[in-house]
């Protein structure tokens, strides 16, 4: 029997939204499983999360604004990079400095 969890931000589909939403993982779970009679067996869990349960790089998430915000860091991040780092110790070695509150960290 499988089992799909998916979790939202609160309140940010409507209820049929919702229902459609399982509906559609459903089909695509029938579809990749090959019958039909898999459909009475496939559950789908949509948990809604509270705003102020859900967090970004360490800060409370503030809906698209945080969203970009965290993009453009992770860009920045990326584009300062030198080479291809492939491991986390590489990527590590040539990641910027870590900085909290205008502080730069050893790593």
């Amino acid at each position: 029997m499988p089992f799909v969890n998916i979790k939202l931000v609160d309140g940010v589909f409507s209820e049929e939204q919702k229902h459609a939403l399982a509906a559609d993982i459903t089909d695509v779970m029938v579809k990749h499983e090959g019958s039909e009679a898999f459909r009475d067996v496939v559950w789908v869990l949509i948990e809604e999360l509270h705003v102020d349960g859900w967090h970004m790089g360490g800060k409370p998430f503030e809906g698209p604004k945080s969203l970009m915000e965290q993009l453009g860091r992770a860009k920045t991040t990326y584009e300062s990079i030198d080479g291809n780092p492939m491991t986390r110790q590489e990527f590590a070695s040539v990641a910027p400095p870590l900085v909290h509150d205008g502080v730069e960290s050893i790593r």
